[in-house]
């Protein structure tokens, strides 16, 4: 009895200190908030201590924790085929893709995929400073690639969704992922990036967040802004 009892106590003790070195399981990231406001300018602090977002990507889902929504049904995160990427559907439909991620596409009207349960939709102008908030999924940590974040923005106004290699030449933006704000939570430190509105004729344009974690393996979020001249 004390022999069965003392293997036992070892087994558990064994598990325990292994489950210590197991890392965290690594998810996949979107954008989070599409116009990040700071509370103070000069600091920039991409908790939710730090600011407030007011536009959100198509659909968002409000009151959720920061980070959570790949636990969510379903998922944010909508990886691309990776057998094309740069050909591949720039928005998740819920049907295409490697992973599928939630509903991205265009709504109709445009504004149906904004308020109520979802998150409002981005409105500014020619020059101002937009900034995106993502969250880093284990994928800040200084052994992982600090692959860039691209920033595109079509250059159809009021139209349907253009294609990934439409977008693609209208990149104007290209932000560190690692840009993250210290914290012990890998799997949910809160990073960003802020870049400037380029010149658009009034009206509203498709805004796409795409970051690259390994080769081939792009991860996209869509969101519709509202833009204005000064």
């Amino acid at each position: 009895m004390v022999l069965k009892f003392s293997f036992t106590v070892f087994v558990v003790a064994s598990l325990a200190v292994l489950s210590s070195f197991t890392p965290q399981a690594e998810a996949h990231s979107w954008a989070d908030c599409i116009d990040w406001k700071f509370n103070n300018a000069t600091s920039q602090d991409w908790t939710d201590n730090g600011g407030k977002c007011t536009g959100y990507a198509r659909r968002f889902p409000l009151g959720k924790p920061f980070g959570s929504l790949d636990s969510n049904n379903p998922p944010r995160h909508y990886q691309q085929d990776i057998n094309n990427p740069n050909f591949a559907l720039p928005c998740a439909n819920l049907k295409d893709g490697q992973q599928h991620g939630s509903n991205e596409t265009r709504a109709n009207p445009v504004s149906a995929a904004y308020g109520g349960e979802f998150g409002g939709m981005t409105t500014t102008t020619v020059g101002d400073t937009l900034c995106v908030r993502w969250p880093s999924k284990n994928h800040g940590v200084v052994n992982n690639p600090n692959n860039p974040v691209q920033i595109n923005l079509s250059t159809l106004r009021n139209g349907k969704d253009v294609s990934q290699q439409e977008l693609l030449n209208n990149t104007i933006a290209l932000l560190p992922f690692k840009n993250c704000v210290p914290g012990s939570n890998e799997d949910r430190r809160a990073c960003g990036g802020c870049f400037k509105v380029p010149s658009r004729v009034s009206g509203t344009y498709l805004l796409q967040w795409r970051w690259m974690l390994n080769p081939g393996e792009w991860y996209t979020s869509c969101a519709d802004i509202k833009i204005a001249k000064k």
